[in-house]
């Protein structure tokens, strides 16, 4: 009998779901992810859980506590989008993404059901699918606990089935306005939604419009509060070697001296709103004191976030980070200007056209000496003579380097990196960003796992 090649099947799932209705077309309703996971009996209820929504930082707040919880000797599944190399990483357990044996037989165990949902209207979308065989497959590890993060919003996000007694809401900005709403307000009641009867809500510090929302949703539903600043926070940062060195205000008490292998001050907001979720997960109050500080340092210890200001290659230094709003490339820039220190830095960009470029491009540019505008291989990337034109708007016409193909991109970025006019390549820099695609296509273009 032949030997099944996995990743082959795998793919082809991959594929075949994607082709259905993929990430970028939006329908908010939940009605037929619900009948879903009826026909699959309710998967999502078989564990606890914690749900994260917000604008940025939610796949590193939820890799957090999926570390804080393992610490403490839980099983963990932990569910998140997108993915950067491929579909399995979005369902994680026990630290690493499900194997491909289990991802495909899992989805034609569940195709009979996914057809019968079918055949009642428009067919179910990849993230439907996705989401639901995260759920089932959770169930059938099993697991103690799930984190997950929401795909879009809230309230009509296809994870919200989920009944997470710890809600995180990550720092609100505009995002997806098409979908969500064009203001502060209108996107956060959206986000509201996850914020379920009888939890406890996890608020980082938000605009004041935002926050309002978020109270006003707790009250309704009764849920607890802890919000960043008051009852939380980071209190104290000192950069060190690979990261930085944390002193955490907790829902029990301080926790000094404790290392996070990550760069930036979001970064150390994002770990402590995992921490203060985990805390809340099992109940940690004042009366009842702080969690084991050791079990802290060490989990937060081992903490990794691929495509968030991470090195993948050095001389030159070749960094990629996923920002793709005008929110997450100001925390980008603040993270770089206080860990890096580059003699000549380049930037490689491409996004996809729904959204703010030239504001993001206005931010990079005190920062980078030249940047190559290219295209990502998603079909909603920005044309990129559209996009060479804004860039040249923010950047000058001198400093803007078109390359259609982002591999070609990469290799110019270096080549540019290099003129230091010194014959040294100490200090040059690459810096990827823009979209989180273009962030996976470049680390699997440089090697990077």
């Amino acid at each position: 009998m032949a030997k099944v090649d996995w990743s082959v099947e795998r793919r082809e799932i991959e594929r075949a779901i994607f082709g259905r209705r993929n990430e970028g077309h939006i329908d908010p309703s939940n009605e037929r992810m619900l009948a879903l996971i009826d026909l699959l009996g309710q998967p999502q209820r078989a564990y606890r859980a914690i749900h994260i929504t917000g604008t940025n930082g939610k796949t590193s707040t939820a890799r957090m506590a999926d570390e804080l919880l393992r610490g403490f000797g839980l099983r963990v599944g932990r569910y998140t989008s997108p993915h950067l190399t491929k579909v399995t990483e979005r369902i994680v357990i026990d630290g690493q993404p499900v194997d491909d044996q289990t991802f495909v037989e899992a989805y034609h165990q569940m195709l009979p059901l996914i057809e019968m949902v079918d055949a009642q209207g428009p067919p179910l979308s990849f993230f439907e699918i996705v989401t639901a065989l995260g759920f089932w497959i959770f169930a059938d590890t099993p697991i103690d606990v799930a984190v997950v993060e929401v795909g879009m919003g809230g309230t009509w996000d296809n994870t919200n089935v989920l009944d997470g007694e710890v809600a995180v809401v990550t720092p609100i900005g505009l995002d997806h306005t098409q979908y969500l709403g064009d203001s502060i307000t209108a996107i956060a009641t959206e986000k509201a939604g996850i914020i379920k009867p009888g939890a406890t809500a996890i608020l980082a510090s938000q605009p004041a419009e935002a926050a309002a929302v978020l109270l006003k949703r707790a009250v309704e539903v009764e849920a607890a509060v802890a919000r960043e600043g008051l009852e939380f926070g980071a209190i104290d940062r000192n950069l060190a070697v690979g990261g930085q060195i944390v002193t955490f205000q907790g829902l029990g008490g301080t926790y000094e001296e404790v290392f996070l292998p990550l760069h930036g001050a979001h970064q150390a907001q994002n770990a402590a709103l995992a921490l203060a979720a985990v805390e809340a997960f099992f109940g940690v109050g004042a009366a009842s004191g702080p969690l084991d500080v050791d079990v802290i340092r060490t989990s937060f210890a081992e903490v990794s976030s691929p495509g968030r200001l991470e090195s993948v290659r050095s001389a030159p230094t070749i960094l990629v980070d996923a920002a793709h709003n005008p929110h997450g490339t100001t925390a980008l820039v603040a993270a770089m200007g206080e860990a890096f220190s580059f003699r000549r830095l380049i930037g490689v960009f491409a996004a996809m056209g729904d959204k703010d470029v030239k504001r993001m491009l206005e931010l990079l540019e005190p920062v980078l000496d030249e940047v190559v505008v290219t295209q990502n291989g998603n079909f909603r990337a920005l044309d990129l003579d559209e996009l060479a034109g804004i860039a040249v708007e923010v950047f000058g016409d001198g400093r803007v380097v078109v390359e259609p193909r982002l591999d070609d991109a990469i290799e110019a970025a270096v080549r540019l990196a290099e003129e230091t006019g010194d014959n040294s390549i100490a200090g040059a820099g690459v810096l990827i960003t823009g979209s989180v695609v273009t962030v996976g296509e470049a680390r699997t273009l440089l090697g990077a796992t």
